[in-house]
């Protein structure tokens, strides 16, 4: 009897002994999940683990605030499925503008990207897609030489694998520290879509806050399917310049997802947490399957 109780002590021990090494091996949280930030619209503070899980949507007064750009693309492909595209591809300062070479340097240690935009491909629900996602933290999206290589290289690989293609946009415009190379890529970006059009393939453009400048007056106008999130500012010039150029007050939400609905720019307003459904059932109504 002795005996049979010291042998179940022991393996007792040893599945405490071995929960222990596990919890031992476990990573430590994540410092940036214990920051808190303050919501712009009702001043709430917000642990960044539960803003993250909540889709970076204030849970106390449901403001939409900006996704990171590798966020939106675990959200919205299937695990496992991701292949991100020309990752190492970087900004230079081609025009030799005084302080861009610094702005850029600041710009990738805070967002750890190289450029405003993610390119990738992968799956929702099963379905190949190629997939864009912008990055406000990335000197506010605002679109150059790379961010325009990037995505004219993902339109011409969706033309050639015969996928669809979602771009989830949010920008202040072109940057202007590249000048006319950047104005180009409105250009190159239109006339890819031009070429993927033409093969009768899919796109779909998500508009966020905000959407404006040569984006919104390039591809992110020209798509099959113009979806927004809500409130999100979409148009060329910001209300102030526009209020400034008219002389009078605007509308009230001039220029916000809702106007913009109404007024027959959009097609529908679909909050973050329904994007990735959303996606799917247009996906699935337009299906041809195209290789990754």
């Amino acid at each position: 009897m002795m005996k049979d109780a010291f042998s179940q002590r022991k393996d007792r021990l040893k599945v405490f002994q071995a929960a222990r090494e596990r919890l031992l091996r476990r990573p430590a949280p994540d410092r940036d999940d214990l920051r808190n930030i303050n919501c712009p619209l009702c001043g709430g503070r917000i642990l960044m683990a539960d803003l993250r899980a909540a889709l970076y949507i204030c849970p106390a007064c449901g403001q939409t605030l900006p996704m990171p750009a590798h966020a939106r693309l675990e959200n919205l492909l299937d695990p496992g499925t991701m292949k991100e595209r020309q990752e190492g591809l970087k900004t230079t300062n081609p025009l030799a503008f005084p302080g861009y070479s610094d702005k850029l340097d600041r710009a990738r240690r805070q967002s750890g990207l190289n450029d405003s935009v993610v390119t990738a491909t992968g799956r929702i629900d099963g379905l190949a897609v190629a997939i864009a996602c912008m990055d406000s933290r990335f000197m506010m999206g605002s679109m150059g030489v790379v961010c325009g290589e990037k995505l004219v290289s993902l339109i011409e690989h969706a033309s050639k694998r015969k996928l669809p293609l979602v771009i989830v946009a949010t920008s202040g415009g072109a940057r202007m520290q590249e000048g006319i190379l950047s104005l180009m890529q409105m250009a190159r970006t239109s006339q890819a879509l031009n070429h993927f059009h033409a093969a009768g393939l899919l796109y779909i453009v998500v508009l966020t806050d905000p959407t404006t400048g040569g984006v919104m007056a390039s591809f992110a106008s020209l798509a099959d399917i113009t979806l927004a999130e809500p409130g999100a500012l979409i148009g060329f010039a910001g209300p102030r310049v526009i209020q400034q150029t008219v002389g009078g007050d605007l509308p009230e939400g001039f220029q916000r997802a809702a106007a913009q609905l109404e007024n027959g720019f959009i097609d529908a307003i679909v909050p973050r947490e329904d994007l990735r459904r959303e996606l799917q059932f247009y996906l699935t109504i337009h299906r041809k399957e195209g290789r990754l």
